[in-house]
C-alpha cells in the first residue's frame, strides 16, 4: 500500500515540495489515522522508515508555507489530466477536532460534523473538480458558520486564478439572501440545493400544479434567487409521505383530542 499511494503522490506530483516525512505522514494518514509522533512510530513499525522526532519539530512549522505550490501542482494535474478550464467547482465544508479540551484562536468550539461537540476544531473549505479531485482549500477557525465562508473562498480563488468565468456547486447550507446576493454582484454563476420548506406557499403551490409526478421530470422556475428547478422522484415521495404520517400519529397521540383544533 505504501508504494501505490506513493506513485500516485509521484504521479500528480507531489513530491516536488521535497517534503518526505510530510509525504509519509499523509500515506499513513489513508492508512492509519493517529497523532503526529504516534504516525513516526507506525511508520518505522509498518515500513522500516525511519524519521526523527526532532524532523517533526524542525518541519512543522514549514509545511504552512506549501499551500499555493501543493495547490498549483494539484490544479496543473486537474488541468492535464481531467481537462479541467475553471468551468465548474463542487464547494463543500467539513470539521475535523482535536484531541485537547483547551482552545485557542483556530482551535474551537463549534458545530461539529463529528458529533465532538466539546472538543475544539478547525473548519476546512474544499473545492473540488467535478470528478471530486480536489485543487483548492482554506482553513477556519471552528466556530465559524459555513454559510459564511462560501463567498471569500469562491473570490479568492477567482482572483488567484484570474477566472473570467465560473460555476459553483454547493449544498443548502451555504444559500441564503445574502450570499446570494453576493454570488449576483459578483457575476458568479451558482447551482445551490434548495429547501422546499422555506419555500412561499404560493411557490409550493406552483411547483405542485406544474410539476409532472414522473421519475426525472423536472420543471424551472424563475425566482428572485434565480431559477428554481424541481425534479421528481417516486422513492423520495414514498419516504417523505412515511416521515409526515409518522409525524401526524406522533402528534395525534400526544396532543388530545379536544386541543387539536
Amino acid at each position: 500500500m505504501y508504494e501505490l499511494i506513493s506513485k500516485l503522490i509521484i504521479k500528480i506530483g507531489f513530491d516536488k515540495t521535497k517534503q518526505g516525512l510530510l509525504l509519509d505522514l499523509v500515506i499513513l494518514r489513508m492508512m492509519e489515522p493517529a497523532s503526529k509522533l504516534r504516525s513516526i512510530e507506525l511508520l518505522s513499525e509498518y515500513f522500516g522508515i525511519k524519521h526523527r522526532t526532532q524532523n517533526y519539530y524542525e518541519s512543522a512549522l514549514q509545511w504552512l508555507t506549501l499551500k499555493t505550490k501543493a495547490e498549483a501542482i494539484a490544479l496543473g494535474f486537474a488541468k492535464k489530466h481531467y481537462a479541467f478550464n475553471f468551468d465548474l467547482l463542487l464547494y463543500d465544508v467539513t470539521t475535523l477536532y482535536f484531541e485537547t479540551f483547551e482552545q485557542d484562536e483556530l482551535r474551537k468550539n463549534g458545530f461539529s460534523k463529528d458529533s465532538k461537540s466539546q472538543q475544539p476544531q478547525i473548519l476546512v473549505a474544499l473545492m473540488v473538480t467535478k470528478e471530486g479531485f480536489p485543487i483548492s482549500y482554506e482553513v477556519f477557525a471552528g466556530n465559524t458558520f459555513e454559510g459564511h465562508t462560501i463567498i471569500p473562498v469562491i473570490k479568492n480563488f477567482i482572483t488567484k486564478n484570474n477566472v473570467k468565468e465560473f460555476t459553483v456547486v454547493a449544498d443548502a447550507a451555504m444559500i441564503s439572501a445574502e450570499n446570494t446576493k453576493a454570488l449576483n454582484e459578483n457575476a458568479i454563476n451558482y447551482i445551490v440545493g434548495a429547501r422546499l420548506g422555506n419555500l412561499s406557499t404560493k411557490l409550493i403551490a406552483e411547483i405542485d400544479t406544474n410539476i409532472e409526478r414522473q421519475d426525472g421530470k423536472s420543471i424551472r422556475i424563475k425566482t428572485d434567487n434565480g431559477y428554481l428547478i424541481c425534479s421528481y422522484s417516486s422513492l423520495r415521495y414514498r419516504k417523505d409521505k412515511y416521515e409526515m404520517e409518522k409525524q401526524i400519529e406522533k402528534a395525534k397521540y400526544i396532543i388530545p383530542p379536544k386541543q387539536r383544533n
